[in-house]
């Protein structure tokens, strides 16, 4: 009499197992390719000279830009960044060297000197 209990028992929990299987699979293959394809901010690798396609990468912004745009841009990044809060003062000096490229090249495009 207990086998047939038995049996129906082992039955659901392999039913059970196996939805949670299918469930755990599809939500498997649902995920993101890559997360680092979706990280906000420029992940490093340094030039010793900082071009301008550097500058634009460290402070997520396009290589022509406005200097508020630039000025935001900064803020936002070094919120996230800030040496107080046990980030590396390296890389804010990167962020600080950035923007002070970005804003110097920016208000001397209209200039005629």
């Amino acid at each position: 009499m207990a086998t047939p209990l038995m049996t129906g028992l082992a039955v659901a929990a392999a039913a059970y197992a196996g939805r949670y299987g299918i469930q755990a699979w599809q939500a498997f293959k649902a995920r993101p390719a890559s997360p680092a394809a979706f990280r906000k901010f420029y992940q490093g690798g340094f030039h010793p000279q900082m071009t301008r396609r550097e500058v634009a990468l460290i402070l997520g912004v396009r290589e022509s830009i406005t200097v508020d745009k630039v000025r935001e841009a900064h803020r936002r990044v070094m919120m996230a960044n800030h040496p107080d809060a046990s980030v590396s003062h390296y890389l804010a000096s990167k962020i600080n060297e950035a923007k002070e490229m970005l804003t110097r090249e920016t208000s001397n495009i209209g200039s005629g000197f």
